[in-house]
């Protein structure tokens, strides 16, 4: 069953209340909550291939088809593996997000960013079982989640939790939407050209360009994108492109483009 976006947005926040009681800064929140989201989706878009070569092949072992799998997720760092572990979650959720980006390398190179997740002063086991447990509740496919509703979600929360308390203006770590568009439709950004954003904070622009090429009827695969991870003010805001550049490449095959960080 397909989820709306209110819904999802219900979810997100409701991690955001869980995370109120811990020793996790406000303005920290989205450190974490976004590289558990993204965790969620890629294990469950590997779910959904996984039972779609089950159709076609019959009781098949997805070690035997990794061709049909976008994302390589190891063994032992499942989703399903993080939610079953009775204690210590913090170091086994991240060791399953840093052999998942070990093992993609090209396309999940930082996407889960750099969170303390094994410091259990600031983050117990209760807490990440609560957060895990709130967003097992939700499926986050490609069939249940749409690549425009994820990324809406996302932008919902770099919005959300944009850092104003610390003599920063929102808009050093998040552009709205509307001036994003209007950048865009100006640079007119078209198939074989590349785009490069030397302070591209969350990726919003850079994101925007590839839906723009795609919309123009131009193919995006031959449209690449440079992802800087040193000239941004704030270190956390460039983190949180390649996140959504995973939202992009694990949804759907229309958004596959060719990504290069520097």
């Amino acid at each position: 069953m397909a989820i709306a976006l209110q819904e999802l947005k219900s979810h997100l926040w409701n991690c955001a209340e869980v995370l109120r009681g811990s020793a996790v800064d406000r303005t920290d929140w989205k450190a974490y909550i976004l590289p558990l989201l993204f965790f969620k989706r890629i294990c469950d878009v590997w779910d959904e291939e996984t039972a779609q070569a089950a159709e076609l092949f019959g009781d098949v072992d997805p070690v035997d088809y990794p061709e049909v799998h976008r994302f390589v997720v190891p063994e032992g760092c499942h989703w399903c593996d993080v939610r079953a572990t009775p204690a210590n979650v913090g170091a086994a959720l991240a060791h399953a997000m840093r052999e998942i980006e070990r093992t993609n390398p090209d396309t999940l190179y930082r996407v889960f960013g750099a969170a303390d997740w094994g410091n259990r002063e600031m983050l117990g086991d209760e807490t990440l079982k609560d957060l895990i447990e709130g967003l097992s509740e939700v499926s986050l496919g490609n069939t249940a989640v749409s690549s425009d509703i994820l990324g809406d979600a996302y932008e919902y929360l770099i919005g959300k939790f944009a850092d104003v308390t610390k003599r920063k203006k929102a808009g050093e770590f998040y552009t709205p939407r509307s001036v994003v568009r209007m950048m865009v439709d100006i640079l007119d950004p078209k198939e074989g050209e590349s785009i490069y954003d030397p302070a591209c904070g969350t990726g919003g622009m850079l994101l925007g360009a590839i839906e723009h090429v795609q919309q123009a009827g131009g193919d995006a695969r031959t449209f690449f994108v440079r992802i800087p991870f040193t000239l941004d003010t704030d270190s956390t805001a460039s983190r949180s492109a390649i996140p959504g550049k995973a939202i992009t490449i694990g949804a759907k095959r229309r958004w596959s483009c060719s990504f290069v960080t520097e």
